[in-house]
């Protein structure tokens, strides 16, 4: 592992927070009302999750499929929840949802098997994991619910925007960042 830390030059099972991670923060938190239950999936470090609690005293709960994440994310006082996407949660349990998920489109004869991978790459299509999140999110919001979901430009947002519509949701991007390879676009979703 200390190997690949070093080629990779960052921290190899937790993802920590980059632009992307403050950008979904920031947004989500101007949002979100003082009162809501929010779930934010892949948390990671912890550090969405954590900043949107601070910012509206609202109650945020943390999940992740990497048990390293989840203890991550505990050390911030974090809530934290191993599961995949929703899988855990009842239904109808939160007033909003927020996910920053892996959306690196990545050829699969050059991606390695360790928890940084899983929470980088989006398969071929980029959104091999958005996919599957928004066939299952509406099964937990709250009736009045709202999803804040990071896509980038690499991962089609066209194309998350129709499948999100396929699962009966209205679309709004909130805000838009430019990067020099990528746009990143803060989507928010209600029924």
């Amino acid at each position: 592992m200390t190997d690949l830390a070093e080629r990779r030059g960052m921290e190899t099972d937790v993802y920590q927070p980059a632009e992307d991670s403050h950008l979904l923060a920031e947004v989500a938190a101007a949002d979100i009302r003082n009162d809501d239950l929010v779930l934010e999936v892949g948390t990671g470090s912890g550090y969405v999750s954590e900043f949107v609690a601070d910012a509206t005293n609202s109650r945020v709960l943390g999940s992740d499929v990497n048990p390293h994440a989840c203890e991550n994310a505990r050390e911030r006082g974090v809530e934290a929840v191993r599961g995949d996407l929703v899988a855990p949660f009842r239904d109808g349990a939160f007033d909003a949802v927020l996910f920053n998920p892996p959306y690196l489109p990545t050829d699969p004869d050059e991606e390695r098997d360790d928890w940084m991978e899983r929470a980088l790459s989006g398969g071929e299509s980029g959104r091999e994991v958005i996919d599957p999140f928004l066939d299952s999110v509406g099964r937990v919001l709250a009736p009045d619910g709202r999803v804040y979901l990071l896509v980038s430009s690499l991962s089609g947002v066209e194309e998350v925007v129709f499948r999100a519509s396929k699962n009966g949701f209205s679309v709004v991007a909130l805000r838009d960042e430019s990067f020099p390879f990528e746009t990143l676009s803060i989507l928010k979703l209600v029924r």
